[in-house]
């Protein structure tokens, strides 16, 4: 992939997700905001665009197997693929983080005020990560995948046609959301810095915390970058 300073970071990243890292580094964010190119990311936190460039072209280099197997899924397989791995994961993770995080709220509350705030915060994004799945499960994903068989089929559009760019703009709003919600989290951690008077308890929590966040951010890079885009291209031909 040959790219210039007008490239998309989120195209980057579709292409070869070992990017995000470099993209992270910078505190760029690559999913919910990946529509802006290199040049406006770096202009956005004032580094230069042909050092961004220059560092995210040096890992372009590196084959990423994972981006491949993505880009060779079907829009319904991409669909199971992001039930499978990552709803499985918030509804597996979410439980865990709540009962550690009052726990730490608990013990430690007194001393570490702001954990109430990333308590309720991540209480507040449960709930919303919940209901955005079961949209998606239920409407957006099934459409998708009819939508793909009928066109497979030849059959004619459904008079729901439209729906797809419809739920899409729905959802790529609750990403943005969520997304500055676990930015905020992220800062008042300290980008999850454990404090010297923390127990086992304290670290293994934060860490969870910031593995889920780097979940998510993959998880809507995949929605709002390939899956979303496609949907959209592919409801257009069908109509």
């Amino acid at each position: 992939m040959n790219i210039t300073t007008e490239t998309s970071v989120g195209e980057i990243v579709r292409h070869n997700f070992s990017t995000a890292r470099i993209f992270e580094s910078y505190h760029i964010d690559f999913c919910c905001g990946g529509n802006i190119s290199i040049e406006e990311a770096a202009k956005a936190r004032g580094v230069d665009a042909d050092q961004l460039l220059r560092d995210v072209s040096s890992r372009l280099g590196e084959k990423d197997e994972d981006s491949i197997m993505i880009e060779s899924l079907t829009l319904s397989g991409l669909s199971d693929y992001i039930v499978r791995k990552h709803h499985s994961y918030v509804n597996e993770t979410v439980p865990f983080l709540q009962q550690k995080l009052q726990k730490l709220c608990d013990v430690h509350g007194e001393n570490h005020p702001e954990l109430f705030e990333v308590n309720a915060s991540f209480n507040e994004a449960a709930g919303n990560l919940a209901a955005h799945m079961q949209k998606e499960e239920l409407i957006l994903f099934p459409y998708i995948r009819n939508m793909e068989q009928q066109i497979l089929k030849r059959e004619p559009a459904p008079a729901i046609a439209g729906k797809a760019a419809e739920t899409i703009a729905e959802m790529e709003s609750e990403h943005q959301v969520e997304g500055d919600r676990f930015m905020k989290i992220s800062e008042i951690t300290g980008n999850y810095a454990v404090p010297a008077d923390g127990c086992s308890t304290y670290a293994v929590t934060y860490k969870t915390l910031q593995e889920f966040e780097n979940d998510l951010h993959r998880h809507i890079h995949l929605e709002n970058n390939i899956l979303f885009p496609k949907a959209i291209e592919l409801e257009r031909k069908f109509a």
